[in-house]
């Protein structure tokens, strides 16, 4: 599979834009450009099967962001800083 180019990076702020979780926002955990995907935080959190280890003796799930397809997210708006308009000039009429 080629590398997609992205317009995203770690720490942006996102908007999904189409799938199943549409209109969901968050900040990029991590993004795997040779695959095409980011994982957003808080966003398709799926649930994992771990195996019993020393750390975990019972084993069980743990829940975590799945990945996303980079063309499905966008930037979200940033606060815009409010600039007045320079004030026109008076045409004169003859």
């Amino acid at each position: 599979m080629s590398r997609i180019k992205t317009h995203v990076k770690k720490g942006d702020t996102v908007v999904v834009i189409s799938g199943a979780h549409k209109g969901a926002q968050g900040t990029i955990k991590e993004v795997q450009p040779s695959k095409g995907r980011v994982l957003i935080e808080g966003v398709r959190m799926i649930k994992k099967a771990v195996r019993p280890s020393q750390q975990n003796p019972n084993g069980g799930f743990v829940e975590k962001e799945g990945p996303v397809h980079i063309s499905n997210v966008k930037l979200a708006d940033a606060p815009k800083t409010e600039k007045k308009a320079p004030a026109k000039k008076a045409s004169k009429k003859k």
